[in-house]
């Protein structure tokens, strides 16, 4: 998405009303020479007083996430601060919010990361998580360690913020979305986008996956792209990450689950019906695909099932 204003839907978010319900979700528009290569920023804050657990279906994009957490009422320098670099979730990604909290996250178009770490294919951060100085070395000067999930992870800096602690200063400890935006705009203009056409050509592809719901097989879109099925494959794993299958699977559980959303309030919808349109089998193999990903069939989850 390259326009000025956000995508505004919840897809990929499992129970989205309850996420909202306890923490403040904003998203904004980067930098206009960024817009062809993101999707956007992300901002979370917030402050529980009981532990939550979100639950994300991921998107075929790659995330470069700032986050700071610690304990209600302690200030800001007991927290603890990382950054890192997300590649393309492979199944349900649960996070778990506890106290007080802030992220800064930017997420990349299917295929938009690589003119800014174009040394290495995308599907070498596939299902990975990071340190942000593995990918952008130059981010790794000047810092401590910082934990980050029970882990420990260098904290970024360096680049257009001068030491890491310059850098995530100035991503997370501003008091206006305007100002971490600009922080954000900053990092990422210090580092590409690199020209890259067979990242350009990507982007393309799996925008044509995600809005025409006709495409529902590799060979359609290696027809339409000019591409044998093979060289098409290897598009997908050095500028994507994943392979265009895996992209047209996961697109449709997406709306998949916009549809069992839906349903709580408005009636149960045709789950064979929708299957059809989705390209499933028949409506056994929806289930499947849904159970195996959400971790509850769709009739439950429309039900409003907690997740085991």
């Amino acid at each position: 998405m390259s326009d000025s204003v956000p995508r505004r839907d919840t897809r990929g978010i499992v129970d989205p009303a309850e996420l909202l319900s306890r923490v403040r979700f904003r998203r904004h528009a980067p930098a206009a020479e960024l817009r062809p290569y993101l999707e956007h920023y992300w901002l979370i804050d917030w402050e529980l007083p009981e532990p939550y657990a979100s639950h994300v279906v991921p998107h075929p994009s790659v995330n470069v996430v700032f986050q700071r957490y610690g304990p209600l009422g302690a200030p800001a320098s007991a927290a603890h601060a990382s950054a890192e670099v997300s590649g393309i979730g492979l199944g349900l990604a649960t996070h778990k919010l506890t106290e007080t909290g802030r992220v800064c996250g930017i997420q990349f178009r299917p295929g938009g990361f690589r003119p800014f770490a174009p040394g290495w294919p995308v599907s070498t951060w596939t299902g990975r998580r990071v340190p942000l100085p593995e990918v952008f070395p130059d981010t790794g000067g000047g810092g401590a360690a910082a934990t980050s999930g029970g882990g420990s992870a260098a904290m970024s800096g360096g680049g257009a913020a001068g030491t890491s602690a310059d850098l995530m200063s100035a991503v997370l400890s501003p008091g206006t979305d305007h100002a971490r935006v600009a922080a954000l705009d900053a990092f990422l203009l210090a580092h590409g986008p690199a020209p890259d056409p067979a990242a350009d050509r990507a982007m393309e592809l799996v925008d044509l996956v995600r809005g025409d719901r006709s495409v529902r097989r590799v060979s359609q879109l290696a027809a339409a792209s000019g591409l044998s099925a093979r060289s098409l494959q290897r598009l997908f794993a050095a500028e994507v990450g994943v392979g265009p299958k895996w992209v047209i699977l996961r697109y449709r559980i997406h709306e998949a689950l916009e549809r069992a959303e839906a349903a709580g309030a408005a009636g149960a919808p045709d789950w064979a019906a929708l299957a059809a349109e989705l390209g499933y089998s028949d409506q056994a193999h929806l289930v499947r695909d849904f159970t195996a990903t959400i971790g509850v069939p769709p009739s439950a989850y429309a039900r409003g099932l907690s997740l085991p």
